[in-house]
């Protein structure tokens, strides 16, 4: 679907000519503590309020997990969803006072459930008097203030991204998400929010936000020639000394961007993917900041600003409404403005609180809907097959994805200059819980196996790429000595590398050599029984995040594209499984590769 460019404009430059400016009707709030008299002996003025954050809430809305149709579960015990935050949410406002309290998010939010994908893909938020996203549905009802945009937003395009902004009844931020052709913001980079104090004087709370520049490569598709992406640090720096000029008491950034200062896409540009430190160091004049897009727990952490020598406070609340960060503020009247005395912050964890029947309620219909789709029946399986041990050894499951993707690209280059190269496939474990049930097989479990929208594209590689791909992948793996004992769990992410950047290649024959250092772990590599030729061309059946540039592979992204496809991998194999009626992993799974140690097989 066409972004409609006047639409768009119109909405951009709205969006850049000002602030949203919110005045928040607050009953006076109680004065916090007493200072040391100044004045003629008078209390120091003071007032203390509570910002609430969540992050890469990733479509959850319910404590359930639609790829095992049941109520979500991990090793941990933590519980998701936004039915959960609001009870969390409503004990904050009642403690600290609601008129005290602000809400906001650090994005990812319309991606990542088969709850958020049926409200893309099936029934579409798009569509003509079209549904509202639950999404936006229950950020509504909870009364978010704010969010910023991740990077996921942009997955199933702009027109939904911008059905999805309307739908809202707050603002999403995205300070550095500018039109392409005009270089301004396409959508709001900031908003004011004003607290009512008791002392007549309201605190100008300013929230700007920053998405990830690393959408310019993830969905390039979608933005290219629409919208770009500059770093945070230099819109922060542009953006924070504006919000103090027109009055801001208190600055918090809402930042789709991690704390690490690295970037997964090497220097493909020059902008850092996880970057929510450095705009804490580099930029002065900035309070706090919700921390996104790394799906880790950081209940307080302080990084000095190097100019100014203050200390900015840093939380994240990990991930799919597990924790709910609180920012608390004490503020101090001085020289005719509000300034922070006292910044903290801490997560509340959302396995203690029920669900908000509110919420529930509010979306048991859609809920409903979903289940039954997720529970249609597209065929059989002759066995079991599961991701449990996938990470580390070659599992018929993941067989099944690369057998689909070299079908599929076979198919789309028959009778062509290619048809006759030879067809590589590359697929990760995304999943280490997904599971093909011996059986009927159902949308539910070939869904799990792909939990991501990529679409499928093909590439034109050589024999030697091929190899140094392969190397880059092997990284995966902790170096482990011959001899040494070997624990399944420990042996993976190496350099926190997580296992959706860990591609096996099926197509040819190879061993990884885990007591090798990284970059001369491949040996024995092999296609058709022969030491593979450098020179020899190959096809790779690869998906758009890694063509695009994803996880920062060799050569991939420059080479010669043959084909692509709008169609996700996930639909493909649904439509695979149904056109075949069964599945039986002998048609298809065998052993391409192995962990060795010195030629010895480690499993």
């Amino acid at each position: 679907m066409p972004l409609n460019r006047r639409t768009f404009l119109g909405t951009s430059a709205a969006a850049g000519a000002s602030a949203v400016v919110v005045g928040g009707a607050a009953s006076p709030a109680q004065a916090h503590g007493r200072g040391h008299g100044h004045g003629h002996g008078r209390p120091q003025k003071r007032y203390a309020f509570t910002v609430m954050g969540t992050t890469d809430l990733h479509g959850n809305v319910f404590n359930w997990d639609y790829f095992t149709d049941a109520e979500f579960d991990d090793k941990d015990h933590n519980d998701v969803g936004l039915a959960k935050i609001s009870t969390l949410v409503e004990q904050v406002r009642r403690e600290k006072g609601r008129h005290n309290t602000l809400m906001i998010d650090a994005g990812d939010t319309i991606q990542g459930t088969q709850l958020s994908y049926y409200y893309a893909k099936i029934d579409p938020i798009t569509a003509k008097r079209g549904p509202v996203h639950p999404m936006a549905q229950a950020m509504n009802a909870i009364g978010y203030d704010a969010a910023a945009l991740g990077n996921h937003e942009f997955n199933y395009g702009i027109p939904v991204l911008r059905k999805f902004e309307e739908q809202c009844d707050f603002p999403l931020l995205g300070a550095n998400a500018l039109d392409a052709k005009t270089l301004r913001p396409a959508f709001a980079p900031y908003v004011i929010k004003k607290l009512r104090t008791p002392h007549g004087r309201d605190v100008k709370v300013a929230v700007l936000g920053l998405t990830n520049p690393g959408i310019a490569i993830w969905d390039k598709a979608n933005v290219s020639g629409k919208m770009v992406f500059p770093g945070l640090e230099e819109q922060a720096a542009k953006y924070v000394p504006r919000l103090r000029s027109m009055g801001a008491d208190v600055v918090i950034v809402s930042a789709h961007s991690g704390n690490s200062g690295t970037s997964s896409y090497g220097d493909q540009i020059p902008y850092v993917e996880n970057a929510a430190g450095l705009v804490a160091e580099q930029v002065p004049g900035i309070d706090a900041i919700l921390v996104g897009h790394a799906h880790l727990e950081i209940p307080e952490y302080f990084v000095e600003n190097k100019e100014t020598g203050k200390k900015v406070v840093l939380s994240e609340p990990l991930k799919w409404g597990q924790r709910l960060t609180l920012f608390d503020f004490e503020v101090v009247w001085e020289k005719g403005r509000w300034v922070v005395e006292k910044a903290g912050s801490r997560v509340l964890n959302s396995n203690t609180a029920a669900e908000d029947r509110k919420i529930t309620k509010l979306l048991a219909d859609e809920h409903r809907k979903v289940v039954a789709y997720v529970n249609q029946v597209i065929g059989t399986a002759a066995s079991e097959m599961t991701t449990a041990e996938a990470a580390w050894k070659d599992e018929p499951i993941i067989d099944l994805i690369n057998v689909v993707q070299a079908e599929t690209v076979k198919a789309a280059l028959a009778g062509g200059e290619y048809a006759e190269l030879p067809v590589l496939s590359q697929a990760s474990c995304f999943s280490r819980t997904a599971r093909i049930p011996a059986g009927n097989v159902t949308i539910k479990d070939a869904a799990g196996l792909y939990p991501f929208e990529n679409t499928l594209e093909a590439r034109l590689v050589t024999g030697a790429q091929i190899l140094d791909y392969l190397e880059f992948s092997a990284k995966y793996y902790v170096r482990t000595a011959a001899g040494a004992p070997v624990d399944p769990e420990k042996l993976t992410n190496a350099d926190n590398t997580p296992d959706y950047n860990y591609d096996a290649v099926s197509g040819l024959t190879y061993d990884i050599d885990i007591a090798k250092p990284v970059g001369s772990r491949i040996v024995n590599l092999s296609f058709e029984g022969k030491p593979i030729d450098p020179k020899a061309q190959f096809v790779l059946a690869v998906n758009n995040y890694r063509a695009s540039g994803g996880g920062n592979f060799p050569h991939v992204p420059a080479a010669k594209q043959l084909w692509a496809n709008s169609e996700e991998i996930r639909n493909t194999i649904i439509a695979w499984v149904q056109a075949k009626g069964s599945v039986d992993p002998a048609e298809f799974a065998s052993v391409d590769w192995k962990l060795t140690r010195d030629g010895v097989p480690v499993f």
